[in-house]
């Protein structure tokens, strides 16, 4: 597979989780909301440092070591979400902390994370040739 192609798949997948994310929080599945905004962050990230590097990037799902890789630095508030967005991955993963994570997403949480992941989707986005 030609690395155009490789960014795609990630920019493709990417786009879908965003509207996975958009779609959640209709249903009012807020906490699947900030799982699948990670995601869809993630992946767009991994888009960017393919592009950047020509070759994959590190096996992590730390939105904020994995941003930190790429060649513009991220702004601190973008910093913040995808530190915050990390850790519902992580928690996301461990059916134990599910009731957990739904108390602390509601739907202006929710809302939020939408709205900031698409400012910094937008970003990352603008960075692919």
């Amino acid at each position: 597979m030609e690395l155009r192609d490789k960014v795609n798949y990630w920019v493709e997948n990417a786009e879908y989780d965003l509207q996975t994310a958009e779609a959640m929080h209709l249903s009012g599945r807020y906490a699947y909301t900030a799982f699948m905004c990670q995601q869809a962050l993630e992946k767009i990230i991994k888009a960017v440092y393919l592009q950047e590097n020509s070759q994959e990037a590190p096996r992590s799902h730390s939105l904020v070591y994995l941003v930190g890789l790429l060649k513009s630095p991220a702004s601190e508030n973008h910093l913040s979400l995808l530190s915050e967005l990390s850790s519902y991955y992580i928690e996301g993963r461990y059916p134990t902390y599910n009731e957990k994570i739904a108390s602390l997403v509601n739907c202006e949480r929710s809302k939020h994370f939408l709205a900031k992941t698409r400012e910094v989707f937008q970003w990352l986005k603008s960075r692919i040739i």
